[in-house]
């Protein structure tokens, strides 16, 4: 038996509630949670664990999704992926992938992307897909373009962090493209 969210590193799964102390650790890394989105003032155990559960207990949505990103081998979190931006009409979407710091370099990033967009182009019947990246994010840069996305574009100044302006780089990749290189 097979599973399309099971992959060789990493298998996609719903966040339970004990996933709370391997995120807040995650957060340790301002650099890498900066990358990611921006950065929130430290939170307490209490209130990551009233996320998790919070996260835990939502209803689940077919094509809203935020899933752990857990190592195959022993299922303990490396990081979170989802999808936001959902347009039906259009059968287009975009996502975010935060791998912890711990974590990096080891494949797990890209192959969950390649689960997710799987799910999203081959049971979902969505036409493309979209990924913000910031350029002062060179790994995350270096993996969508080694993922075979396309570069559309660039929004010029659009995020201040770290005491500097980053642009938002726009990649993009359709089904067929996808196909192509994943079939």
């Amino acid at each position: 038996m097979t599973s399309v969210w099971v992959g060789e590193r990493v298998r996609l799964r719903a966040i339970e509630p004990e996933d709370w102390e391997a995120f807040l650790g995650f957060e340790e890394d301002s650099d890498a949670v900066r990358n990611g989105w921006r950065l929130h003032p430290p939170r307490s155990a209490a209130e990551a664990k009233k996320w998790a559960t919070e996260l835990a207990e939502q209803e689940s949505d077919m094509d809203q999704v935020r899933l752990v990103v857990a190592a195959a081998d022993d299922g303990r979190p490396v990081g979170m992926i989802n999808t936001h931006d959902v347009e039906r009409m259009h059968g287009t979407f975009a996502y975010g992938i935060s791998i912890g710091t711990p974590h990096h370099r080891k494949g797990y990033a890209g192959e969950a992307i390649v689960l997710l967009l799987r799910y999203m182009f081959a049971e979902r019947r969505f036409q493309k897909a979209e990924a913000w990246v910031y350029s002062s994010n060179e790994p995350s840069l270096a993996l969508h373009r080694r993922l075979g996305f396309v570069e559309e574009g660039r929004r010029r100044r659009s995020r201040f962090a770290a005491g500097r302006y980053d642009d938002e780089v726009l990649f993009g990749m359709t089904v067929e493209e996808f196909t192509a290189l994943y079939a």
